[in-house]
């Protein structure tokens, strides 16, 4: 029995940065991972699908050169180069993390961990057990994976999931995407850019349905522009190969159709890594697989805490970050958490990027706030319009009593490196004047966020 300070199940964006925390705090730390460092994000999410997104991007700008005074007859592309640096990418981080680890002195145990107790943990391999551990503390940080759908079980081959999507060898001249989520939408912006034929089918009545509506329509007829195919508010029947197609049947309050394309992408959510990890034997409570935790983050065994994607909403590498700090500041120093979930941002990174903080416009007023709104848009710009990204615009709801800062929805070009100033004033408590007596540098796209502030105080000067 090897003995620690702390165990952490998990080196995703919420275990790996627990333990370093924790290395920090004096601790002496395990991990236990049984693929590699890094977790789904590092290896199988966040970072490969960026890669690939900024590949689509350098390939629609290459058919946009025209409108730079640049010309050319023989564009060629090579999806499996655009894979290959996607994984180079993520091997080269995953090393990193490794490192990481390395210098903060903790110890990476391979294999699939399990609770036999309230302190002490079974490491397995192929079925058995090669390490036993012992902690004080245990912090379970296992992620989620994509969410299985009846009817849509995925094969690998004809019917996918976000993971086999990022590796394929070869581009499908059609492809069906189930879900019009973050992942949905990213991946519909990427096969698009190298010409597959894209139909996206949400059931829900707006695509990244978590977003405010007035941002989402905007999103929308730009995805249309590109000729990528939305339903919207229609369910999927049935889904049935036919020859070397898959048939999709869906319904919505106008018409039962079908739908046919060469590969079906499921993109509809994520379910909890939390089977076989002793949670029943402990008697740990939990809801739809998801572990429930107190504020901070403590199960209901003392002891064994839980943080990130495993415990629920929202499912956001940058938050299981911030909870793993969170969680070990409390462990070892007694620190009482305080994160924010309306201070925590999202972000979508198709073109043009998608990005929020706070409470939507329709949120702010179930809540029955008296509400301001501030709207601006790019293509007011002068740097947008001399980047030739236009489409969009950032949106600021304010408290008209106490000129509180609400929330910010951005559409456009960099959004989801601009949200980041929404983000500090929101964590400053500032006020609209504040942000909006803020000097922005010119030409900037941030300076939208500055003429968005001003309207919303009824002072928009560009427009």
């Amino acid at each position: 029995m090897e003995k620690y300070d702390l165990v952490v199940v998990g080196s995703g964006p919420g275990g790996y940065v627990a333990a370093i925390r924790a290395s920090q705090l004096g601790l002496k730390v395990a991990v236990v991972e049984e693929d590699k460092v890094g977790g789904v994000c590092l290896n199988w999410g966040c970072i490969p699908t960026k890669a690939l997104i900024k590949n689509a991007e350098v390939l629609n700008l290459f058919k946009r050169a025209k409108e730079f005074g640049v010309s050319f007859d023989n564009l060629n592309f090579d999806f499996g180069a655009a894979v290959k640096r996607s994984r180079k990418v993520s091997q080269k981080l995953s090393k990193g993390i490794g490192f990481l680890c390395k210098k903060n002195e903790i110890t990476v145990v391979s294999g699939r961990g399990k609770l036999t107790g309230s302190n002490t943990i079974a490491v397995e391999k192929d079925g058995k057990v090669v390490s036993e551990l012992e902690a004080k503390n245990i912090v379970l940080a296992t992620g989620s994976r994509s969410k299985a759908v009846p009817g849509l079980e995925a094969d690998g081959k004809k019917i996918i999931t976000s993971s086999e999507a990022m590796i394929l060898e070869e581009l499908p001249e059609s492809l069906i995407i189930v879900g019009a989520g973050a992942i949905g939408i990213e991946f519909a912006y990427v096969f698009n850019a190298y010409g597959t034929e894209v139909t996206v089918i949400e059931m829900l009545d707006n695509i990244l349905p978590i977003e405010d509506k007035e941002i989402t329509e905007l999103l929308r007829a730009s995805l249309k522009k590109r000729k990528i195919n939305i339903y919207t508010g229609t369910k999927v029947e049935q889904a049935k190969k036919e020859g070397d197609k898959m048939k999709v049947t869906v319904s919505s309050e106008k018409e039962t159709k079908d739908i046919i394309g060469d590969k079906i992408l499921v993109a509809i959510g994520r379910d909890p890594n939390s089977e076989n990890l002793g949670l029943e034997e402990l008697k740990i409570e939990t809801d739809r697989g998801f572990i429930k935790v107190n504020e901070n983050f403590e199960t209901n065994v003392k002891g064994i805490f839980a943080i990130g994607d495993i415990i629920g909403a929202p499912l956001l590498a940058h938050a299981a970050s911030e909870e793993g700090i969170a969680c070990i500041e409390y462990i070892v120093e007694g620190k009482k958490p305080e994160i924010n979930l309306n201070n925590i941002p999202s972000c979508t990174y198709c073109q043009p990027q998608v990005a929020s903080i706070g409470l939507t416009e329709e949120k702010a007023r179930e809540k029955g706030y008296d509400i301001d709104i501030g709207i601006f848009p790019f293509r007011a710009n002068g740097k947008a319009q001399a980047l030739e990204e236009m489409d969009g615009m950032v949106k600021i709801i304010v408290d008209k009593k106490y000129k509180e800062i609400l929330g910010a929805h951005i559409l456009g070009s960099e959004a989801t490196e601009m949200i980041a100033e929404i983000g500090v004033a929101k964590r400053l408590e500032s006020t609209i004047e504040e942000l909006a007596t803020t000097v922005h540098a010119h030409p900037t796209l941030s300076e939208v966020i500055g003429e968005a502030s001003l309207a919303a105080m009824g002072r928009a000067i560009h427009i």
